[in-house]
C-alpha cells in the first residue's frame, strides 16, 4: 500500500466470515471502501480505533419490515385481541390520516434507530391499498434522503389484496411506475383462493415486465388450508426467478401434515427462492385461535435451513397495530429464532446470526455490495462480543457503525458495578 494517510483504520478485529475461522486483522478504509485487510498495517489514519480483538461482522439487514406503520401504536386504538385481522382493521383507520410527513418522520426515527444498533440495509413494506399512495410516496423519498448513510429498498405491498373489488390493481402499476424495488402481495387475504392465485400471477407478471423483485407475505395464517406457497414456487420454477423471488412469514407451513410439508420441501429444493421469518410477530400474532397444545405460529425456519434454502429474519413491525413492542434490534429476533425454531446447536445458533446478515444480503439481493472484503463499500459493524453465540446470547452492543466508510454511531456498552458488601467466606 502507498503511504498516504488513511480516513479510517480499525486494529485487531476479530472478523467474522460467513464460511471459514474468524481472524484478527487491521482493516483499512478509504474513500468510503475497504482499501486493505490484513494481520498488521504499517498505516496511519486521520481516525483510528483499537477494536480489542472484539467481533467485527457485516452490518445487520433488516429482511422485513413495514417502516410506514411504525411508531403507530394505539392509534387510533390498541390492539386488544392481539391478531392478524384486528390488526389490518386499526390500520385501515388509521392509514386515512396520513400525510407524506407524518410517514417520512417515523420511518426515518425508525431508520436511525435501527442504525445505532448497526443495520444498514432495509426492506420495507410500503401499503399501496390508499388510493393516493401516501405512505409510498413518502417512503420513495425517506429512501433518497437516507441513501448516503441506509440501503432501503420499498416493496409495493397491497395490505388488502389487489382484488377486493377496488382499484388495488391499477394501484400496484403505479407503485410499479413511481420507482419501488420489489412487488408485494398478500395472497391469503384475498377474497377467494382463485384470487389468491390469480394475484400471485399478476405479481410475476408485473416483476417480469417492470424487471423487479417479488416479495410475498404468503401464507401468513394458521390455516393449514392455506397453500400459496407451492403457487409461489411453482411460478418461480416456471419464470427461472427463484433468486428474485421472496416467501415471507409461510406460518401456515407450521401447520401442515408431514406429508404434505416434506413433499413441498422436495418442490422446493428444484428453485432457489428465499424464506423470511419473523420470529417476533409471528409467535405474536399467531396460535390466537389455539387453545392448548398452542401452535408455535413460525414457519419451518430448521427444515429450510437444512436443505439449503436461503433463510433470512425480519422484525416485521416495531411499535405498530400488530406488535407493539420492539426497537428494531436484529440481535432480540435472532435470539427469538434460536428460541422459538429450536436451534440452540452450536452452528444452529451461528445460522441464527448469519440469517440477519448474510443471508439477508442474499434476500434483498446485495450480494455485490455486502461483506467485510477489499474493495467492497465499508460497511460493517463492532460488537461487544466474541463470536456469533455471545452476540446472541447477550444481545451484545453493537459498539460502533461505519457506513459507508464513514463512523456513523458510537455505543458504548452498559458497564454495571456490583456495589454490595461481601462477606470473606470461610
Amino acid at each position: 500500500m502507498s503511504s498516504q494517510v488513511l480516513d479510517l483504520l480499525l486494529r485487531r478485529c476479530r472478523l467474522i466470515h460467513l464460511d471459514q475461522p474468524a481472524e484478527t486483522v487491521d482493516i483499512a478504509i478509504q474513500a468510503g471502501r475497504i482499501v486493505a485487510i490484513a494481520p498488521h498495517l504499517d498505516q496511519s489514519a486521520q481516525l483510528e480505533l483499537d477494536i480489542q480483538e472484539q467481533m467485527v461482522s457485516p452490518p445487520f439487514v433488516e429482511s422485513h419490515i413495514h417502516l410506514d406503520s411504525a411508531l403507530t401504536a394505539g392509534e387510533p386504538r390498541w390492539n386488544q385481541s392481539g391478531t392478524l385481522f384486528e390488526g389490518i382493521e386499526i390500520w385501515r383507520d388509521r392509514k386515512q390520516s396520513l400525510t407524506i410527513k407524518d410517514v417520512k418522520q417515523r420511518a426515518i426515527a425508525t431508520l436511525k434507530q435501527q442504525a445505532m444498533q448497526g443495520v444498514l440495509f432495509v426492506r420495507s413494506h410500503a401499503d399501496v391499498s390508499e388510493q393516493n399512495l401516501i405512505a409510498l410516496k413518502g417512503l420513495l423519498e425517506v429512501r433518497e434522503e437516507v441513501k448516503d448513510w441506509i440501503t432501503l429498498q420499498v416493496v409495493a405491498f397491497p395490505q388488502d389484496g389487489v382484488y377486493d373489488g377496488s382499484k388495488n390493481e391499477e394501484l400496484m402499476e403505479e407503485a410499479l411506475r413511481l420507482g419501488v424495488d420489489v412487488v408485494g402481495g398478500i395472497p391469503h387475504y384475498e377474497l377467494t383462493r382463485e384470487d389468491g392465485v390469480r394475484s400471485i400471477h399478476r405479481i410475476f407478471e408485473l416483476a417480469q415486465k417492470y424487471d423487479r423483485l417479488i416479495d410475498i407475505h404468503c401464507d401468513e395464517i394458521d390455516d393449514d388450508q392455506s397453500r400459496f406457497l407451492e403457487v409461489v414456487a411453482a411460478c418461480a420454477l416456471r419464470t427461472d426467478m427463484g433468486a428474485r423471488v421472496t416467501a415471507s412469514h409461510t406460518t401456515a407451513f407450521g401447520s401442515y401434515n408431514n406429508a404434505y410439508a416434506f413433499k413441498l420441501l422436495g418442490f422446493l429444493q428444484r428453485t432457489p427462492i428465499n424464506f423470511i421469518a419473523n420470529p417476533l410477530i409471528n409467535i405474536t400474532l399467531q396460535g390466537r385461535a389455539d387453545t392448548y397444545p398452542k401452535r408455535r405460529g413460525v414457519t419451518r425456519v430448521k427444515e429450510l435451513w437444512q436443505q439449503g434454502q436461503n433463510v433470512s429474519l425480519g422484525h416485521d413491525c416495531v411499535q405498530d397495530p400488530w406488535y407493539s413492542l420492539g426497537t428494531g434490534n436484529m440481535l432480540d429476533v435472532a435470539s427469538m429464532a434460536v428460541h422459538v425454531c429450536q436451534m440452540t446447536g452450536t452452528p444452529e445458533i451461528d445460522a441464527c446470526y448469519n440469517m440477519i446478515t448474510w443471508h439477508g444480503a442474499k434476500t434483498l439481493h446485495i450480494e455485490d455490495q455486502y461483506g467485510v472484503e477489499v474493495g467492497k463499500p465499508a460497511n460493517l459493524i463492532v460488537l461487544d462480543a466474541g463470536d456469533r453465540y455471545d452476540a446472541i446470547r447477550r444481545r451484545a452492543t453493537v459498539r460502533y457503525v461505519i457506513s459507508r466508510g464513514k463512523l456513523l454511531a458510537h455505543t458504548e456498552p452498559p458497564n454495571p458495578q456490583w456495589k454490595g458488601e461481601s462477606k470473606d467466606e470461610g
